[in-house]
């Protein structure tokens, strides 16, 4: 993936030099064109200096003469995900990131990226990993490696897939591995910080610790989790259905070898003949609104599903989405063995 500041040209440059970037860029030739504090001026493409050539502009003039000065953007933490949907499918493939100051702190690409989520993702990666010894006794569980790259970077990458850019790692058993592994997050054009946990905090309890979250929308996840999860689609249904939060269930059908009867005062009223019943467990990933963080306790042991309860306790909208793609939770030696082999063979 191009780093998107080979997009970016200052606004004191001349044709000459924005042809040679343009030509750099091959397939993905635009530029956005900024002053010396990124603050975008306008987009520039071949055609726009094709134009002017023709009209007898000379490649040495300012870029600044030629270039269009109203191009489309993505607002940095703007929560209309119809726009993003609405660019990728009118083909606008490579799309500037502005803050709130008009100044390009990225530039997505249509061609890596499958979407632009307004999410921020925590991802909990503290655990010891006691099932899995001795594999996790010199390295932390999420650094396990699945295929060619450790488990929590399966993670990473999936959602990174998904435009989510700013990440916390929740680290805590051998987390300056996981630190010394991802750094900032710059190679993978992410923003990366770490919540450390001095004393086990549970399933959820370190995102309290969290000051400066980017967006309106918080999602939590296990780090020892191998998944398809299309994240925008659980995005999309997560706003349809008005939740505070909601959580990916696994289904598990569970098959009767026998008619069921259905009794009331001991009268059958009906029966099934050899049905299957589908429960629902806990995927462990959550998606939800920034404001029920408030809900969880600073500095306590505290699991996600504690913080259902007191949603549900306090009549917040928790809601279920069923995940009919892949899932595995990584806990035993026998799903890590699994995972070696699904690796291959799944589409991640």
């Amino acid at each position: 993936m191009t780093d998107y500041r080979d997009h970016l040209l200052s606004s004191e440059s001349t044709i000459k030099e924005a042809l040679v970037k343009l030509d750099h860029l091959a397939k993905d030739a635009i530029l956005f064109i900024v002053y010396a504090d990124n603050t975008l001026l306008g987009s520039l493409t071949d055609g726009d200096v094709r134009r002017a050539l023709i009209k007898g502009t000379s490649i040495s003039e300012n870029v600044e003469g030629v270039i269009q000065s109203n191009p489309r953007f993505i607002r940095k933490g703007e929560s209309n995900i119809q726009k993003i949907i609405e660019y990728r499918e009118g083909n606008y493939r490579i799309i500037p990131v502005l803050d709130k100051f008009n100044r390009v702190v990225n530039v997505i690409n249509f061609r890596f990226l499958k979407s632009y989520l307004p999410i921020d993702a925590v991802v909990m990666a503290g655990g010891r990993g006691e099932r899995l010894k001795p594999l996790t006794n010199d390295t932390p569980k999420p650094l396990l490696k699945v295929g060619e790259k450790p488990i929590i970077e399966h993670n990473i990458d999936r959602l990174r897939s998904f435009g989510i850019d700013d990440f916390w790692l929740s680290v805590r058993y051998l987390g300056e591995q996981l630190e010394d592994y991802f750094k900032d997050g710059s190679h993978k054009h992410i923003c990366t910080e770490y919540v450390w946990e001095t004393e086990p905090l549970g399933t959820i309890g370190a995102v309290s610790k969290v000051k400066n979250f980017k967006h309106d929308y918080i999602l939590v996840t296990n780090s020892d989790i191998l998944t398809n999860l299309n994240y925008e689609e659980f995005f999309l249904n997560f706003l349809e259905s008005g939740a505070d939060l909601s959580v990916v269930t696994i289904p598990y059908d569970v098959p009767i070898p026998y008619a069921v009867m259905e009794t009331e005062d001991n009268k059958v009223i009906s029966f099934k003949e050899k049905p299957t019943y589908t429960y629902y467990s806990n995927g462990g990933i959550y998606l939800m609104k920034k404001e029920v963080l408030k809900l969880i306790p600073k500095d306590k042991f505290y699991n996600a599903t504690d913080l259902m309860e007191a949603l549900i306790e306090k009549n917040f909208l928790v809601h279920s989405y069923p995940l009919r793609g892949y899932w595995l939770d990584i806990g035993k030696h026998d799903d890590f063995a699994k995972a070696q082999k699904d690796i291959n063979k799944v589409n991640f």
